[in-house]
């Protein structure tokens, strides 16, 4: 999967304006306001009314349409809605869901249960689930292991590759964690003010960053974050 020239702008300014290719995994890195979460909205058609997207002629636009892109969001604590038992949040019959369920490792007796009754780990699971039902070519990552401690991140990445192998739905996964990227993607794109700054095999990126952003990105320590089991 190709994008190539994506713009968006917000009135005369140009946020971001990037390319990049989706071989099998594709990790985009940066901090906080370098353009990522703008792009997984451009691609998921979420931006504001205000911001307007600019796509070189000739792709796909089926793919950003929804029709075979799913979405995993960074906070699974927000994702569902808290009233509503986990099996009204599926759009496929009962017997899709239980197949979904084995897919993820959980059991269908969590169906019954209301989202603030599972854990961090559980919850994930089943938005993955969810994501999933559809069967999509391309699976758009915001961040999903951030809300986690590690051990659940560990889990949730691990279930990440085995389902892609499974499945074989190609990723892109947006966040400024290094280490869980280079876990789950094969490529990297390191963005900076909306632009690519370094790219190419994740492994070899980690290993002779050439950009100083780059370095800093992962010289960086995250770990002082709050997780939720």
């Amino acid at each position: 999967m190709n994008v190539e020239k994506l713009k968006i702008k917000y009135r005369e300014k140009t946020l971001v304006d990037i390319s990049f290719h989706i071989e099998n995994s594709l990790a985009l890195i940066g901090q906080s306001g370098s353009g990522k979460s703008l792009t997984i909205k451009a691609l998921l058609g979420m931006l504001p009314k205000e911001m307007r997207v600019e796509l070189k002629e000739g792709f796909d636009f089926e793919l950003i349409a929804g029709k075979t892109v799913a979405f995993v969001p960074q906070n699974p604590f927000t994702a569902l809605s808290p009233l509503t038992k986990i099996k009204k949040q599926f759009f496929v019959d009962e017997g899709r869901v239980a197949e979904l369920f084995k897919e993820v490792g959980l059991d269908t007796s969590l169906l019954e249960r209301f989202a603030p009754e599972l854990s961090g780990g559980q919850l994930q699971r089943v938005v993955i689930a969810i994501a999933l039902e559809s069967k999509p070519k391309l699976l758009l990552l915001d961040e999903p292991t951030t809300a986690l401690d590690p051990e659940t991140k560990t889990i949730i990445i691990e279930l990440l590759k085995r389902l892609q192998k499974k499945e074989a739905f190609k990723m892109l996964f947006v966040t400024h964690d290094i280490n869980s990227a280079k876990d789950l993607c094969e490529d990297v794109c390191i963005i900076k003010e909306g632009r690519v700054v370094e790219s190419g095999k994740i492994v070899q990126v980690i290993a002779s960053p050439k950009e100083e952003y780059t370095k800093t990105l992962i010289e960086a320590n995250f770990t002082n974050r709050k997780f939720r089991k």
